[in-house]
């Protein structure tokens, strides 16, 4: 089993940037295949990226190609997300999740998930 804290969300406007952090427990972190998941209040949970175990593969959804980065470090055990040239489109809770076999745009066949993060863009 995996824990996962998410950190660094908060209040950004239009344009700015914001770095989320999601740290997990436990030694198995390098077995997982991470991922970021947000929902907007009266909307269904959605997929935007997700990292391999290794780090060297990652999928973003449409919106966030381009000003998202998804990264991770193993010996750390944390996965990041780099949002740049944030909207107010992207204010959401951003969650963390973890799988033992594959992350897709189905949020509902992850394994674990962290408590979630806020994020809001002002305009």
């Amino acid at each position: 089993q995996v824990q996962l804290v998410e950190s660094g969300g908060g209040l950004v406007q239009a344009g700015g940037s914001l770095r989320l952090s999601c740290a997990a427990s436990g030694r198995t972190f390098s077995r997982y295949v991470m991922g970021w998941f947000r929902q907007a209040p009266g909307k269904e949970r959605e997929f935007v990226a997700a990292i391999s175990r290794s780090g060297g593969t990652a999928s973003y959804t449409d919106s966030a190609k381009g000003r998202f980065t998804i990264s991770r470090d193993n010996a750390k055990t944390t996965m990041y997300l780099q949002m740049n040239s944030l909207s107010p489109e992207d204010t959401a809770v951003y969650y963390c999740a973890a799988d033992s076999s594959a992350i897709s745009s189905d949020y509902r066949g992850v394994d674990y998930w962290g408590q979630g993060i806020q994020v809001t863009v002002s305009s």
